[in-house]
C-alpha cells in the first residue's frame, strides 16, 4: 500500500509539471483512488483536510472582492506608485509589505489581501503581474515564520514547546527566530533587485482613484486584528480563524444589500470564489493525510534522523535542508507536526537543548515552500489568483522567482542560529 499511494503521488506531480492547467483534477482524482483504495480511510476524511485554511481562504476571498469593488486596491497603488522609482522598486516594496503583514497573520490571508493592490499596480502600469504576485506570495511565506501568530507550523511549535508571543523575539538570554527570518527578508532585496533589474520603467500615478466604500477595508482590518487576538486566547476552537474570515465575510454580505440592496452584488461575491484553488488544497489535503497514514511521512523523517547520526551540526544541517527539500512538494504542516516529538526524543537522547533543532525545523519547512508552486497555500492562492486574470504559471515560472528567494533565506537563517543557538 505504501508503494502504491507513493506511486500515485510522484504520478501527481509530474502530471501537475507537465500539464499544470489541469492541477486540481490531478490532485483531487488521486484523492479520490485514496479514498477508494482505502489508502486514507472514509472515516479520516474530516481530520485530512485542513478545514480551518479552506474556510478561512473562503471568506476572505469574498471580502477581498467587496475590497476590489471599492476601488480601496488602487488608492494603495496611487500611494505606493508614489514612493517608487521605477517598477522594480515597486515590486520590492510590495513583496515587503506583504512580508510585513503575514508576519502577524496568516500566509494566505495575506496573499488575498495584497495581491489586488498588485494587481491593480500592473493594470495601471500596463505590465505582466506575474512577477509581482509571486514575489507577495512567496515573502509572505518567508515571513511566517517569524512570530507566534504569523503560520500554523510557528503556531504548532509554540504550542509544542511552551512558548510564548516574545519567546519568537527573545528566549533564554538569546535574540529569537524573528531576527533570523528578519535577516533573511533583508537578504532577499538584492535577490529582488536582480531578478527585477530589467523593470526600470518609471512609475507614476496622475489620477487618484477615489474610494467608493470604506466597509470593506474595515472588515478586513478587523480580520487582521481578529486573527491577532485569537492566537492569545487558550483554548479556541481549532477552526477559529476560519470563523473569523466566515463570519466578518456574512457581515461584509448584510451591510452590502443594507447599503446597496442589490442581490446582484451578493450574487457577484460568490462567484468570486476560487473554487479551483479550494478544489486543489482539498485535493492535495487528502493525499497528504493518505501519505501520512500510510507512514511515508514518518519514514521521510526517520530518514533524517537516522543519516544526521550523532553528530549535531550534521543532524541540524540534513533537518534544515531536508525540510527544505520536502516542504517543495508536502504540506509543512503534518510534516512539522511529525517531526517536533522526532526531534524531542533525539536531543533527549544527545543530552541537548531541542531549540536549535526547533528552530531549524521551522525555518526549513515554512521557506521550502517557496521552491515550487504547489508547495504552499499562499503559493496556490496566488498562481489561481493570476490564472484568473488570465496569465497560467508554469513550475519553471515560479522556481525562477522561489529558488533565489528560498536559497538566500534559509541559508542566512541556517547560518544565524547556529551562531545563536548551536
Amino acid at each position: 500500500m505504501k508503494i502504491f499511494a507513493l506511486v500515485l503521488f510522484i504520478l501527481m506531480y509530474i502530471l501537475m509539471i507537465a500539464k499544470s492547467k489541469y492541477k486540481p483534477f490531478y490532485a483531487l482524482g488521486v484523492a479520490l483512488i485514496y479514498l477508494v483504495s482505502g489508502i486514507l480511510p472514509l472515516d479520516s476524511l474530516g481530520a485530512a483536510i485542513n478545514w480551518n485554511v479552506i474556510m478561512m481562504i473562503a471568506g476572505t476571498m469574498i471580502i477581498v472582492h467587496f475590497f476590489i469593488q471599492s476601488q480601496m486596491p488602487n488608492r494603495l497603488a496611487d500611494m505606493l506608485l508614489e514612493k517608487s522609482k521605477n517598477v522594480m522598486w515597486v515590486t520590492i516594496l510590495m513583496s515587503l509589505f506583504s512580508g510585513l503583514i503575514s508576519a502577524f497573520i496568516d500566509n494566505v490571508a495575506t496573499v488575498l489581501m495584497v495581491a489586488p493592490v498588485g494587481l491593480a499596480i500592473c493594470k495601471k502600469l500596463k505590465i505582466n503581474p506575474v512577477g509581482m504576485i509571486l514575489s507577495i506570495a512567496v515573502s509572505s511565506n518567508l515571513q511566517g515564520a517569524a512570530t507566534l501568530v504569523g503560520d500554523t507550523t510557528s503556531i504548532m511549535l509554540g504550542d509544542f514547546a511552551g512558548m510564548n508571543f516574545m519567546d519568537f523575539f527573545w528566549m533564554r538570554g538569546r535574540p529569537g527566530i524573528f531576527f533570523a527570518v528578519e535577516l533573511g527578508a533583508l537578504a532577499t532585496v538584492p535577490v529582488m533587485m536582480f531578478l527585477f533589474r530589467k523593470d526600470k520603467e518609471p512609475v507614476s500615478s496622475r489620477e487618484k482613484a477615489a474610494v467608493t466604500n470604506y466597509v470593506p477595508t474595515v472588515m478586513l482590518i478587523l480580520m487582521v486584528l481578529g486573527l491577532i487576538v485569537a492566537s492569545f486566547i487558550p483554548d479556541t476552537p481549532e477552526m477559529i480563524n476560519g470563523f473569523i474570515c466566515c463570519g466578518l465575510a456574512v457581515v461584509t454580505v448584510i451591510i452590502d444589500l443594507l447599503q446597496h440592496r442589490k442581490a446582484n452584488d451578493t450574487a457577484e461575491a460568490f462567484k468570486s470564489l476560487d473554487f479551483e484553488t479550494l478544489g486543489l488544497l482539498m485535493g492535495l489535503f487528502i493525499v497528504i493525510g493518505g501519505l501520512t497514514k500510510v507512514g511515508i511521512i514518518d519514514d521521510f523523517a526517520d530518514l533524517i534522523v537516522r543519516l544526521g547520526d550523532n553528530n549535531i551540526f550534521l543532524l541540524y544541517t540534513i533537518v534544515v535542508w531536508g525540510s527544505v527539500l520536502i516542504s517543495a512538494f508536502v504540506d509543512n504542516i503534518p510534516y512539522v507536526a511529525t517531526m517536533l516529538p522526532v526531534l524531542t526524543a533525539v536531543t533527549a537522547s544527545l543530552g541537548i537543548e531541542p531549540y536549535l533543532l526547533y528552530f531549524g525545523l521551522l525555518t526549513g519547512a515554512t521557506l521550502g515552500g517557496n521552491i515550487t508552486p504547489i508547495g504552499a497555500s499562499a503559493n496556490i492562492t496566488a498562481v489561481g489568483m493570476l490564472k484568473k486574470e488570465g496569465y497560467t504559471v508554469s513550475f519553471g515560472d515560479f522556481m525562477r522567482i522561489g529558488i533565489p528567494y528560498t536559497f538566500t533565506a534559509v541559508l542566512v537563517g541556517y547560518v544565524y542560529l547556529w551562531i545563536f543557538w548551536a
